[in-house]
C-alpha cells in the first residue's frame, strides 16, 4: 500500500498592500526567518533579482506566489509597474539572489519611488553577508564601513583606497572570485600589511575564513589554482600605535611603486596620512626609492 502524500497545510495569510523588502539565505536555505516565509507566501507578487534562482528557494518552501524579475538592468523600467500595482491594492515583495536587498543589489530605486508615491514599505530582515562575516572576523566590530564592490577602473579603485588610508573603523568590501587576489594586492599596495579577513562561500558547504595579514592571505591565494565563491574582505582600520621605521616604509615604498599605474605623489600622500608622517619626508623617500630602482619619477 503506498505511503499517503504530505500536504501542506499551511495557513495563508494575505499581507496588507505595500513593499516587502525580504532578505533571503546567503546560501544555506535554512537561514531564512518564518516571518519571511510567511511574507513570500502572503504577498501577491515577487520582484526578484533572477526568477530562476529565487523559484528554488520558494519551491524548498512550497510557496507558489508568482514571481517577476527586477533586477539592475531593468529595474528603472520595472519600478512604475510595481508601483502601479501596490497603489491597487497588491502586496509586492522584494528580494535578491541572496542576502538583504538593495545592500550591493538591486532595489534601491524601486524603494525610492513607493516611498515618493506615499506607500508603505515593510523590512523583512534577516541574513547579510555584511553582518555575518563581521561578527566572526576577530576584527572590531564596534564601527565599521561598508563600501560593496570597489569600483571597476584602476584609478577610481586606487583613488578610492587612498581615500580609505586614515580610516580607523573596520573596512568591508564585497569581490568577485576572479579579482580578489589583484585588489588584495592594491590594498595592501596602498594601505600596508593590515590584519584582514577573507569570508568565502558563507554558510555553504565549503564556508571558509582565511585570516592573517594581507600578504599572508595573497599567499594562501597564489597556491590554488582559483578562487570559488562570493568573496567578502574585511580590513583592519588604521590604529592609533600603528607607526613604522623608516627601512619598512622604504620597503612599503618599494611594493607600492611596483603596482601599475603607481604614482609618487598620491602614494606619499596616502602613506604619510596612513603613519602620521610628514609628507615630505615620505615624498623624498619615494624618489629616492624609485630612483635606486631605475625608475624616471612620475610625481604628478
Amino acid at each position: 500500500m503506498p505511503l499517503p502524500l504530505p500536504t501542506d497545510d499551511r495557513e495563508t495569510i494575505r499581507c496588507p498592500s505595500g513593499l516587502y523588502v525580504v532578505a533571503t539565505p546567503i546560501g544555506n536555505l535554512d537561514d531564512i526567518t518564518l516571518r519571511a516565509v510567511k511574507t513570500l507566501d502572503g504577498v501577491d507578487l515577487i520582484a526578484a533579482e533572477d526568477t530562476r534562482h529565487t523559484t528554488r528557494l520558494l519551491s524548498h518552501y512550497r510557496i507558489r506566489t508568482p514571481l517577476i524579475s527586477c533586477h539592475e538592468h531593468n529595474e528603472s523600467q520595472r519600478s512604475p509597474q510595481l508601483i502601479d500595482k501596490i497603489s491597487s491594492g497588491a502586496a509586492v515583495a522584494l528580494v535578491s539572489d541572496a542576502g538583504t536587498p538593495s545592500v550591493s543589489d538591486p532595489g534601491y530605486r524601486l524603494v525610492r519611488a513607493a516611498l515618493e508615491h506615499g506607500l508603505e514599505v515593510f523590512p523583512i530582515p534577516g541574513v547579510s553577508a555584511t553582518i555575518t562575516a563581521l561578527c566572526v572576523s576577530g576584527l572590531p566590530t564596534d564601527a565599521f564601513v561598508f563600501l560593496g564592490f570597489a569600483p571597476r577602473k584602476t584609478g577610481k579603485r586606487r583613488e578610492l583606497l587612498e581615500s580609505l588610508v586614515a580610516e580607523s573603523r573596520t573596512l568591508i568590501f564585497y569581490e568577485s572570485p576572479r579579482r580578489v587576489a589583484a585588489f588584495l594586492e592594491e590594498i595592501h599596495a596602498v594601505m600596508g600589511n593590515r590584519p584582514a579577513v577573507l569570508a568565502r562561500e558563507m554558510t555553504k558547504l565549503h564556508e571558509e575564513f582565511i585570516r592573517g595579514s594581507l600578504s599572508e592571505i595573497q599567499a594562501m591565494l597564489a597556491d590554488r589554482l582559483a578562487v570559488k565563491g562570493e568573496c567578502t574582505l574585511l580590513v583592519d582600520g588604521l590604529r592609533e600605535t600603528d607607526s613604522i621605521c623608516d627601512a619598512d616604509l622604504a620597503e612599503a615604498l618599494c611594493h607600492a611603486l611596483a603596482q601599475p599605474g603607481a604614482r609618487v605623489s598620491s602614494l606619499s600622500k596616502a602613506l604619510a596620512r596612513q603613519y602620521r608622517l610628514p609628507r615630505k619626508k615620505v615624498y623624498e623617500m619615494a624618489l629616492n626609492v624609485q630612483n635606486e630602482a631605475g625608475k624616471t619619477p612620475t610625481s604628478r
